[in-house]
């Protein structure tokens, strides 16, 4: 039961989130804002995540899951009813950081509850449900948040969105008393920051970003290569989204795939993976070979995520794994708002052929750095 609640609320709160992201910044563009005012919306998104995942982690470990839930829910809630009674730009600043906000709390606690309600021989499988989960919600927030804007206006679709958190806050008031509770008290092993003295965590922190980093900017920088390539935007749009079916798919195999290698293994031949699609993107221009390229980046890089996830709660002492899960986040969120910003300038001073070969290059050495922790490992070091 409450594994299912949680992956229920995955389903919800992050419908609201992706629908929430597309909702606010077409709201804004509706209202004639200039393109400086999209991008701040979009920083204060992710403003939050980026500050407070890793010491919501530590308050999810000592205070439970179901209050630090009904927050993030309200938050999801309240930041979507206010562009409805406040029709003007400042307010969408505000729900964005509200939005935000409720994305560090349940992102967070709501990785948490999978790794420690599971047991040991059923991570791979819920935490692959846990993946599933999100990549319907990646599909289902925009088409919900376009339809509601075509049918109802901006305004109102707010309020639609808004019902998403509603449906979560019933669900956590009626059955959030399943989930188990903190340990209030000192919990044994060591604290996060001890852990940043363990050489495996920082590879692992490091390994995550990289993962996070190139899944990120495939998805910004391919429509910017299509486009400019004379590529129509619903072929742009079909190309992404044989990615996303690709990751859909190889997810479905994860467990299995985590029983018969090992998770270090199965990790570096993801980022392998994710190093030739990078590689092979300026070398063609057709909408096929794009989507083909596409689809074998999602195979390899769709498990990715799931499996640094699984990687770091493993690595977390007794206790203590909303912490390390948190500080993952804390890093995943960092390469989010650094990278853009680092490989736009790139694009700008040598054009996007070198953005794609550099991202290319820095997954193949996430892929070398997760065959170390394999080597490692067998060397019983």
């Amino acid at each position: 039961m409450a594994i299912r609640l949680t992956l229920a609320l995955t389903f919800f709160n992050f419908v609201g989130a992706n629908a929430a992201r597309v909702l606010l910044t077409l709201y804004a563009l509706d209202l004639d804002a200039p393109a400086s005012a999209v991008g701040v919306i979009g920083g204060l998104l992710y403003l939050f995540p980026l500050l407070l995942s890793w010491p919501i982690g530590a308050l999810a470990d000592r205070r439970g899951a179901r209050g630090l839930l009904l927050f993030a829910a309200a938050c999801g809630a309240v930041s979507l009813v206010l562009p409805f009674f406040f029709r003007f730009l400042p307010a969408l600043y505000v729900a964005a950081a509200l939005n935000g906000l409720g994305l560090a709390f349940y992102h967070v606690t709501l990785q948490n509850l999978i790794g420690t309600m599971s047991r040991p021989e059923d991570h791979a499988r819920n935490f692959s449900n846990f993946s599933l989960a999100g990549s319907l919600t990646n599909f289902f927030g925009p088409l919900v948040a376009g339809v509601a804007i075509d049918y109802a206006g901006h305004a109102v679709a707010c309020l639609v969105i808004a019902g998403s958190s509603a449906i979560a806050l019933a669900l956590l008031a009626v059955w959030g008393g399943v989930f188990p509770h903190g340990h209030t008290r000192s919990v044994k092993g060591p604290g996060a920051w001890s852990a940043l003295g363990d050489r495996t965590i920082w590879l692992m922190l490091l390994t995550s970003g990289i993962v996070q980093l190139g899944q990120d900017l495939f998805q910004f920088y391919l429509p910017i290569y299509g486009h400019a390539n004379g590529l129509s935007a619903s072929a742009i749009g079909a190309i992404l989204a044989t990615l996303a079916v690709a990751s859909f798919v190889v997810r479905l195999f994860l467990a299995r795939l985590v029983k018969r290698f090992a998770a270090e293994t199965l990790l570096a031949w993801a980022l392998f993976t994710g190093a030739i699609g990078f590689a092979l993107v300026p070398f063609t221009g057709s909408a096929i070979v794009l989507g083909g390229v596409a689809f074998f980046f999602g195979l390899g890089m769709g498990i990715g995520v799931p499996l640094t996830v699984i990687l770091m709660f493993s690595l977390s002492a007794q206790g203590r794994s909303g912490q390390t899960l948190g500080l993952r986040l804390t890093a995943n969120n960092f390469v989010r708002v650094t990278g853009p910003i680092v490989f736009g300038a790139v694009g700008t001073a040598l054009g996007l052929p070198p953005v794609f070969w550099i991202n290319a290059a820095l997954m193949a050495c996430g892929g070398l750095l997760s065959l170390s922790q394999v080597k490692r490992r067998q060397d019983g070091r």
